[in-house]
């Protein structure tokens, strides 16, 4: 494939910076700046990456005008207020995109199915009764589209991504392989020894410029629907169960649990396999760091963390056997114990302090 090539000029004009330099300069791609070359555009978004900028053999940085004002060996820049947010908006500039129209001849689509002329549908896609697909969008080969499934405008939905309990998805929604959205949700009722299954009768609506990665489910509700609102963003290996809410814009790392019933707020942050147990609401703004465990609603912002923290393994062996015996101390016994230490401290301040009035 050819590459395509911008001036610096343009590359400027399209993220509101300012061109120094060379405005002819054609770039064509982004790299980073260990292993840039004279055609390619990197960025610098911290002092840290002074050094490595003055060694690079990027054409040309993206830059602060602090950040500019450091690196001497560089005469190219495009000089804007977020370096790495234009980084963001110039790698769609690069990025392949799929222009093929149309439907593949072994696709299997039902005649009440509503597809616009302008979306592609691959290979062996399997789209069923009274189905929409928006504008633009691309469906690539062995998806199923379930019946009365809508999608959006300008969505792309990867190999193998089933929708499926008359789900809705809103405009520029991105979904990627092997990922279920809508299966049925993990209802039972126990009676007597044994487990009884529970209709999944809800849906699931997913907003406008929602993320989702590779290997995901995400469940239909058993009566009302499981949402995602706006702007989510989901990494791999995401499990989101019936009936969950996600406010907009909230972004989940890879590996994340997500019982059900469960509410969270915009604009959260769930780090790496973060799991959350069912029926609770967690508030806007709140980040939850690496392997934490959340039991319990939070209705304020901020960060949380539970989890212990690695060791070596032989002060981790240690530990644990201290948190052992904390556990069979019982607490009013401790309790009183640290009252009575409280007390000795009061007792010998006092002493002291009466000593050096005498004195």
């Amino acid at each position: 494939m050819n590459p395509q090539y911008f001036s610096l000029e343009k590359l400027a004009h399209l993220v509101q910076g300012e061109c120094v330099g060379q405005q002819d300069l054609q770039v064509s791609g982004l790299a980073s700046l260990e292993h840039a070359e004279s055609g390619h555009l990197a960025f610098v978004n911290a002092d840290k990456y002074i050094e490595p900028a003055e060694h690079s053999k990027a054409g040309a940085l993206i830059v602060t005008e602090a950040l500019k004002a450091q690196i001497k060996t560089q005469q190219n820049f495009i000089v804007v207020a977020n370096p790495y947010l234009a980084f963001a908006i110039l790698t769609h500039v690069f990025e392949r995109k799929h222009t093929a129209k149309g439907i593949e001849s072994t696709a299997q689509i039902h005649s009440s199915a509503i597809v616009a002329d302008s979306a592609y549908i691959g290979h062996f896609v399997v789209i069923g009764k009274n189905c929409v697909v928006g504008d633009e969008s691309v469906i690539q080969s062995h998806c199923k589209i379930d019946d009365d499934v809508e999608i959006g405008k300008q969505c792309f939905i990867d190999s193998h991504v089933t929708l499926t309990g008359q789900t809705k998805i809103g405009d520029r929604v991105r979904i990627h392989a092997n990922t279920v959205i809508g299966g049925e949700g993990f209802g039972f009722a126990p009676y007597q020894g044994k487990w009884h299954r529970i209709a999944q009768l809800g849906s699931v609506h997913i907003g406008h410029d929602v993320r989702i990665g590779s290997n995901c489910s995400i469940d239909r509700g058993a009566l009302d629907n499981t949402i995602l609102e706006d702007g989510v963003i989901i990494d791999n290996l995401v499990q989101i169960a019936h009936n969950v809410k996600i406010g907009a814009n909230t972004a989940m790392a890879a590996k994340c649990g997500i019982a059900g019933s469960t509410t969270i707020g915009k604009n959260c942050v769930l780090a790496g396999a973060v799991g959350v147990v069912g029926h609770i609401n967690i508030a806007d703004n709140v980040t939850i760091t690496g392997m934490s465990m959340v039991t319990k609603s939070i209705s304020e912002a901020g960060s949380y963390s539970s989890g212990t923290p690695m060791l070596e393994s032989l002060h981790w062996k240690r530990a644990a056997v201290r948190f052992k015996q904390l556990a069979d101390v019982p607490l009013t016994q401790l309790m009183k114990k640290l009252d009575h230490i409280q007390s000795q401290i009061e007792s010998l301040e006092s002493t002291r302090l009466r000593n050096n009035y005498d004195d």
